[in-house]
């Protein structure tokens, strides 16, 4: 009634507050809409009305709890009459901030911006936001309003209301002030770091979207000269970048697409279109990041195969050709005083253009071969292990533990010639070769590793890589092998001999060793080079890292969830991992001289897994701190790995094993038990050998033990024996069912030959049916014939 009595209307502004004093109670909030209302038409001729409604107490802590419902409405209700006038607005935003600031309010922060999480206040505004086309002030305070509330809790809320697309398709608007567009990339950027990333870029990724980003950016590129409209310039195109990489987007339908990918080939390459006629750069810090932004652009959109037709006819694959290239000193540029990159910035635009080069070159490998790109790769490659002073600076992401030198750029080079010959394109592969790039990776391979830094981890990529890309060249192709030659044998001899003691370092030392194995398949047939790889002990060396698989499968077998993958891996001929691990036992046991029969059963109980070696060191007593030949001959071999990798995998529900697997798995299920019986059995035999005789109890014991290891061994070769034989009979089984199919084919061709020979005896159909069963008589004879 006060506030609409006219004798309170010239109210002094000390009087409205000691009035107001009392109805900032959280359980006033009721009357307080209401008052809020009249406030809101006489907010213009007293803006003193504004300021004294905000904030509220309570008067205890149950009143955040009890009159939550209340706030939430009433701060839903404010958005409303937010849209009335701007100086509700503008309170409104006073409150935002307070909201902010523990030491201004009563009530803690955290409820407050809860509660304006759960109110419709971001939903309220951003309808408004179409209204307000002519009232630029009251827009940009809205906008101020909901850049505060995308910091914090309110993006879902935001982007339920399709927040980002309607921020978006208005930052265009008229703009006295400049801040509009300002405010709304603020906006899209808290609702990309702080809501739903794949949300916000499907809603920005619609035509309409990308013809406002479109629009606002080449604003700032024609017209932007601070250093605010840079950034803001370059904030655009990161949020474009962000848009690509979301599937669906309409950066080719709009035509952006097209005229970024114009963009990104200038200043390298000439070109009439208008875009770009009038552009001029002033080659500053934003500059290089605009420019590397559309470099990486050229990555993501790559993706997408309509992206590659533009890329082809913009000439893009040139242009990173151009960028790519050694630094020359230009005396004549100096001179005139023309404007260009300086030495910092052309290395991470080299860097960053052999990024891009690694990513599209093997998707457009015609406009690859055509720019001559091998010949200019192994320029630079030439340039990188030169003997020209450079000091790299290093500042890029790209350009990692490159400073000083040229590291990086060898880095890059030997990844874009690793992504293109991994395509297996003979003609691109014969093109390298005939320049010479087998013997250059060689030299570049050892020259690296001899240098100070062999162990860090750029120097161990760089290794890895070449031997990559020799191991591809060379796999397949005999000429190429000789090339490869005695100094790609020492290569790999040189690396198969450091092993794998530093496979767990963390620094890329297991690809390295990875590898060097592969690169053996340069070496494999080819006679001369075997002769050589032989020569230099190279089988030993291999046969060294052949155990070591199984050592670390052993440790994968800890984790449950390796054994399922080991039990579903097949090679190239379908053979399982247990077969093969069983096949591997064979060949060991078959080198090792161990008796088997001709199915692979134990042919000596007494000595069911002895070796020769075992048997030669019989008659030899080994002093306490020797290893006996029992326990020496476990490091020496397999067998003892193969059987720990069976004991993680278990015995039983074994896949794809035949019956001779089943015979020999019963020696590996026995293997630990039969290796106690050894141990034993050469604790008897030393105490003989060196005169000793154990006591009465232990020699029983002695004798007990041993003579359980040979009734084990018994009790195996009857397994054996009844696997063989239940195999046997299911050969003989599936055998017969085999020629009962064979004779059942030859009935149905005699029955065709008879029933054609009638048929061509008479046209007659009622004589067909009668010859046909006499022709039933001579069946027989046609079976015999």
């Amino acid at each position: 009634c006060l506030l609409e009595d006219p004798l309170t209307l010239c109210m002094s502004e000390q009087s409205a507050k000691n009035f107001f004093n009392c109805l900032k109670l959280l359980k006033e909030l009721t009357a307080i809409a209401k008052i809020l209302n009249i406030c809101a038409e006489k907010v213009t001729d007293h803006p003193e009305y504004v300021s004294i409604l905000l904030p509220f107490l309570k008067e205890k802590t149950s009143d955040e709890l009890h009159y939550a419902q209340d706030v939430t409405e009433f701060l839903s209700h404010m958005g409303n009459k937010g849209l009335a006038d701007w100086p509700v607005t503008a309170a409104l935003n006073t409150y935002i901030y307070r909201c902010k600031l523990c030491c201004l309010q009563p009530t803690s922060p955290g409820y407050r911006l809860q509660l304006l999480e759960r109110s419709e206040l971001a939903q309220t505004l951003l309808l408004s936001m179409a209204t307000l086309e002519n009232q630029p002030t009251i827009k940009l305070q809205l906008l101020h309003i909901l850049q505060i509330l995308s910091s914090y809790m309110n993006c879902s809320s935001i982007l339920h209301a399709r927040g980002a697309e309607t921020v978006c398709l208005h930052m265009n608007d008229h703009d006295p002030s400049g801040q509009v567009l300002f405010r709304s990339s603020e906006i899209l950027w808290n609702l990309l770091e702080r809501g739903n990333k794949e949300v916000v870029t499907a809603q920005l990724g619609t035509l309409e979207c990308v013809l406002s980003l479109k629009e606002a950016f080449f604003h700032l590129l024609n017209t932007g000269s601070g250093h605010s409209d840079l950034q803001l310039r370059n904030d655009l195109l990161v949020i474009t970048t962000l848009i690509a990489e979301s599937p669906g987007s309409q950066l080719i339908e709009s035509s952006f697409a097209k005229q970024l990918v114009v963009f990104s080939t200038f200043p390298e390459l000439k070109s009439h279109n208008p875009l770009i006629r009038n552009l001029k750069l002033s080659y500053s810090n934003e500059d290089l990041k605009m420019k590397k932004l559309l470099l990486n652009l050229l990555v993501v959109m790559s993706r997408d195969l309509a992206a590659l037709q533009l890329y082809k006819e913009e000439r893009v694959v040139l242009a990173l050709l151009a960028l790519m290239k050694p630094p020359v000193a230009s005396s004549s540029e100096c001179q005139s005083g023309s404007r260009h990159w300086s030495a910092a910035q052309k290395e991470e635009l080299q860097l960053q253009a052999l990024a891009t080069l690694a990513t599209i070159g093997p998707l457009m490998l015609e406009e690859y071969i055509s720019c001559e790109g091998s010949t200019c790769l192994l320029l630079l490659l030439d340039w990188c292990v030169g003997p020209d002073s450079y000091f790299g600076q290093g500042h890029s992401f790209h350009a990692t533990g490159g400073r000083g030198g040229k590291k990086a750029q060898t880095r890059h080079c030997i990844r874009v010639l690793r992504s293109v010959t991994s395509l297996g394109e003979e003609s691109v592969n014969q093109d390298l070769c005939d320049q010479g790039i087998i013997n250059q990776l060689l030299g570049i391979l050892m020259q690296i590793d001899a240098g100070p830094d062999e162990d860090d981890v750029v120097a161990l990529e760089i290794k890895s890589d070449i031997q990559v890309i020799l191991s591809t060249l060379c796999e397949t192709d005999m000429h190429r092998k000789e090339l490869f030659g005695s100094e790609g044998v020492e290569m790999a001899v040189h690396f198969l001999k450091k092993g794998s003691d530093k496979f767990y370092s963390g620094l890329g030392h297991n690809k390295l060793v990875l590898s060097t194995v592969d690169c053996v398949s340069c070496v494999v047939g080819c006679y001369t080079t075997e002769d050589y790889f032989l020569v230099k002990d190279g089988v030993f060396l291999l046969l060294n890292l052949l155990s070591f698989p199984f050592f670390f499968l052993y440790f994968l077998c800890d984790n449950p969830n390796t054994v399922p993958y080991i039990l579903t891996w097949r090679d190239g001929n379908g053979q399982t991992a247990p077969r093969l691990l069983l096949q591997l036992w064979r060949e060991e046991e078959e080198e090792l001289g161990v008796p088997r029969n001709q199915h692979g059963s134990i042919a000596d109980p007494q000595r069911p897994i002895h070796s020769l070696f075992q048997l030669d060191e019989a008659q030899l007593s080994f002093p306490a701190n020797v290893p006996s030949a029992a326990v020496l001959e476990m490091s020496e071999n397999l067998r003892s790995k193969i059987y720990s990798v069976f004991c993680k995998i278990g015995f039983q529900d074994l896949p794809g094993l035949l019956g001779k697997d089943y015979v020999t798995l019963t020696i590996i299920r026995r293997y630990l038990d039969f290796k106690v019986g050894e141990v034993w059995d050469e604790i008897s035999r030393e105490l003989s050998l060196e005169g000793g005789r154990p006591i009465s109890p232990d020699q029983e014991a002695l004798s007990t033990i041993c003579k359980i290891a040979e009734d084990t061994a018994k009790r195996i070769v009857e397994e054996q024996n009844s696997i063989l034989e239940h195999h046997q009979k299911e050969d003989i089984r599936e055998e017969k069912l085999t020629y009962t199919e064979v004779r059942s084919k030859g009935v149905e061709i005699a029955y065709m030959k008879v029933s054609l020979k009638c048929f061509s005896l008479t046209k007659n159909p009622k004589k067909t049916n009668y010859i046909t069963q006499i022709g039933f008589f001579f069946l027989p004879e046609l079976l015999y014939k």
